[in-house]
């Protein structure tokens, strides 16, 4: 093999012999001698075909494994008995009357290689002359009906675009197609109760409800003869392929459309198989006159066709079969992370009859109109967002956050707003707005497809943070707690701010080894995340390879502003507080005080600025924190304080003991002058976003703010107001002055904020998470049996030989004989542990 071939999979390709030993060696040979791929495996299995095929394949073709069956148990169950004897990480399927093109195996493992999200590939099928297609797409009817959307056509009639670019599609042709080992084995394989036909249809509809893709790849080209093998008793007019056809169907919807779904679709889908089989014999009712109550012929024989009856008992066998297929519906909906309507771009064109058969369209038009057919598959998705923040009409950040989030998915998802905390009169929303405890959280995320958690959420809900669990969970991680943390405890013993700091990172530990998709405020946060996901073992090689740029796992949304321009509804601070008068310039702090913030040296600057400038007022906004599980912090209680020692409170410092409820803040907003922010140079600032800054760009405030955060670049860059270093008042004397006295200044930054706050508006802000709430995946390292394709083989003969000299060698080196004794003793004890050599 040339440099570099050592590294790509071992692929194991599968070909069921029936009887048609010829097509089958030909088969066999072509791959062996033709195919540009250096690591194969050939693995026939003979499907009880008689006559000594077995024994002439093997002649024929020594390289092949021959499996012999002894029963014949179709296209699935051979496929299975020959994918249980592979030792490849690949598994290929191709039929015995197709021969592959040259890069058949080469095109579709680059793609399984490229795109670790990609379970199966797909290739490109075409007549055995080349000229005619097989297969270059897949569709689905509602009706259960896979089928290969241009088969039977010139490839030169056929739009380029249908077959020379890659795709999703919903399935691949079973007659040529590739799969990881590892996935295919996690679903059981193919269902064998199929025999043969939409077996293929029935595992892709699997893999992409359970996240995985089928990759329909141009470049794996493979020539088929269709149908070259089937025997006599598969033909037309015995009706054995209608049977199977019309039975796996109804076996493939069964098992896996959604509850909702399945409930209107399966009563019509056996409606229109009846309406299929009478259709097909050309019979109705007439022919019996039952409609007019005759009696004379009513003994009389009537001829059914084959085909008619054959589509009559395929749905008895479907009847027959459904409690085995109830067990496997269960495990399949148990283990989708995809809903129906995910997979309608999939199904191409689903509603189409698909059948031109005498009175059938009649039938179809009627059922799809009377059971709503048309809209049944655009389902809006489940969506859970909880909160552990209170949801009152006074909310902090992470409350205020979820609201909006809950509120712009609802647009297009049903959308449930849960909060942990107690629950005192939420403004009203176009979504449910509910409270619960843990062991109420049960039923809210048993309903729920898509979970959004915040904070210690994860905690509370165990069952999502299981392995097995296939809910998609997207965690919000847009506050650093455990940074904030390390301010917020600076006051409590050592030993219980380290353990509160640990039980902290835990919980962050949690929600990113489990997570699908995650949320961060600003770029400073995302590579905060992703040095925390690194350490974890996250970001892996097949998470790096299905995205290296990371942005499919880990996105920048910003806490957001209404995309309404503020509107007074009421009274604001100037009607509200004793002392700030209609002419006064007000500053505003808009939110509460804690550790992490520096309002002391804020008061030590207004302290300094009024004796220049009488009419200025600085305004607390909230004091008390509408969470009750918020514990009041220290430095408020400082602020207050130093106000006081300063003779400021009441006459040119304010607090406002009460949180203004959410939807009133606009009327203390609009009130006011600027807007500050102050804290201290710390790891916390580096990786803060401070929330209450967008609510002064959502009112046109110019912004003095403490240099060091993600806000301070923005204001200086955009020159939004005035940024000022950390623990200076006179330097935010002077910055207020000008914020607050210099009309010039101040009118230049309130038309640059105009311009920049709509880069934050919630619809803006929250586009990232809509998009992948509009395409749910579990993330590249989640999906069900992903494993690697390339393993390294391990070191036999001379090699290990080599490897043990060069071994002993680098001991010796490093301590002498001792150094070699405790290496050799400690494998030794290695082995007997193991019990196995080589350990």
């Amino acid at each position: 093999m040339a440099e570099g071939e050592t590294t790509l999979p071992l692929v194991s390709v599968v070909v069921v012999n029936y009887r048609g030993v010829t097509d089958t060696v030909t088969c066999l040979r072509a791959l062996a001698e033709d195919l540009d791929y250096p690591r194969l495996e050939l693995i026939c299995v003979d499907n009880a075909s008689g006559g000594g095929e077995a024994a002439k394949i093997r002649a024929a073709v020594p390289s092949a494994k021959v499996v012999e069956s002894p029963v014949n148990s179709g296209f699935a169950g051979g496929c299975n008995l020959g994918a249980r004897a592979a030792q490849g990480s690949v598994l290929a399927f191709l039929n015995n009357d197709a021969r592959p093109g040259k890069n058949w195996a080469r095109a579709a493992v680059d793609e399984l290689r490229a795109q670790p999200t990609v379970a199966a590939v797909a290739s490109k099928v075409l007549d055995w002359e080349g000229t005619g297609t097989d297969f270059v797409d897949g569709g689905l009817t509602w009706f259960g009906m896979g089928y290969k959307r241009h088969a039977g056509a010139p490839l030169a009639e056929v739009p380029a675009a249908e077959h020379e670019v890659a795709k999703d599609v919903l399935f691949g042709t079973g007659s040529a197609m590739f799969v990881r080992s590892a996935v295919f084995a996690e679903l059981g394989g193919f269902d064998e109760r199929f025999f043969m036909f939409y077996e293929d249809v029935d595992l892709g509809w699997r893999l992409n409800l359970r996240g995985w893709r089928v990759r329909y790849v141009p470049g794996s080209v493979a020539f088929h003869r269709h149908h070259a093998t089937m025997s006599e008793v598969d033909a037309p007019e015995t009706g054995r392929e209608t049977f199977l056809l019309e039975r796996n169907a109804l076996a493939a919807l069964y098992k896996n459309l959604s509850d909702e779904t399945l409930a209107k679709v399966l009563p019509a889908a056996l409606a229109l198989a009846v309406r299929r089989a009478t259709a097909r014999g050309d019979i109705d009712a007439t022919q019996l006159d039952l409609e007019r109550g005759v009696t004379a012929v009513e003994t009389d024989p009537i001829a059914v066709p084959r085909t008619t009856l054959a589509g009559m008992l395929a749905i008895d066998q479907f009847v027959e079969l459904m409690p085995s297929l109830a067990e496997s519906r269960a495990i399949e909906q148990s283990a989708r992370v995809r809903t129906d309507a995910d997979l309608i771009p999939l199904l191409r064109k689903a509603l189409e009859p698909a059948y031109p058969l005498p009175r059938y369209l009649d039938a179809h038009e009627i059922l799809v109109e009377a059971f709503g057919i048309d809209g049944v598959f655009g389902r809006r998705r489940r969506v859970l967002v909880i909160t552990g923040d209170a949801i009152s009409e006074r909310m902090a950040g992470p409350a205020i956050r979820a609201w909006n989030i809950a509120g712009v998915l609802s647009a297009e998802h049903d959308v449930r707003l849960v909060t942990v905390n107690p629950l005192a009169a939420p403004p009203p929303a176009p979504f449910p707005v509910s409270a619960a405890r843990k062991r109420d959280l049960t039923e809210p995320i048993d309903w729920a497809e898509i979970v959004i958690v915040q904070g210690h959420v994860l905690e509370m809900a165990p069952s999502l943070k299981k392995e097995q669990s296939h809910k998609i969970v997207v965690c919000d991680l847009y506050d650093p707690m455990h940074l904030e943390l390390l301010e917020q405890g600076k006051s409590a013993p050592d030993d219980r701010r380290a353990a509160d700091l640990a039980g902290v990172t835990k919980v962050l530990d949690a929600q990113l080894e489990r997570g699908d998709f995650f949320l961060c405020a600003s770029e400073r946060q995302r590579l905060l995340w992703l040095g925390h996901l690194a350490a974890l073992g996250r970001l892996s090689p097949r998470l790096y390879d299905a995205d290296p740029t990371t942005q499919s796992l880990l996105a920048v949304v910003p806490f957001g502003l209404s995309a309404q321009p503020p509107v007074r509804t009421g009274p604001g601070l100037r009607a509200t507080l004793d002392g700030v008068a209609e002419t006064d310039h007000v500053i505003l702090w808009a939110g509460g005080i804690y550790s992490w913030f520096d309002p002391l040296t804020l008061v030590h600057a207004i302290d300094r600025l009024r004796h220049r400038r009488g009419d200025v007022r600085l305004v607390f906004l909230g004091m008390r924190h509408p969470n009750p599980e918020v514990a009041e912090m220290d430095i408020g209680t400082r602020t207050v304080q130093l106000a006081d020692r300063l003779g400021l409170t009441g006459k040119h410092v304010f607090f406002n003991e009460q949180w203004v409820p959410y939807e009133e803040r606009q009327n203390w907003l609009l009130d006011s002058d600027c807007g500050v922010t102050t804290h201290f140079e710390h790891v916390e600032t580096t990786f803060a976003f401070r929330t209450r800054v967008l609510d002064y760009l959502w009112s046109g405030l110019p912004i003095v703010t403490t240099d060091g955060d993600a806000f301070a670049d923005l204001i200086r860059q955009e020159r939004l107001g005035v940024v000022v270093p950390a623990e200076d008042p006179e330097a935010l004397a002077d910055a207020l002055d000008r914020a607050l006295y210099d009309t010039e200044f101040a009118e230049g930054c309130r038309e640059r904020i105009a311009d920049v706050a709509t880069r934050f508006t919630w619809p803006k802000a929250l586009e990232p998470l809509v998009e992948f709430c509009r395409d749910p995946r579990p993330a590249a390292d989640r999906l069900p049996g992903s494993a690697d394709l390339v393993i390294t083989e391990p070191l036999r003969g001379t090699e290990l030989v080599r490897r043990d000299v060069a071994l002993v060698k680098e001991y010796l080196a490093d301590g002498g004989p001792k150094e070699l004794a405790r290496r050799v003793a400690g494998r030794v004890l290695k082995v007997a542990r193991r019990g196995r050599p080589n350990a």
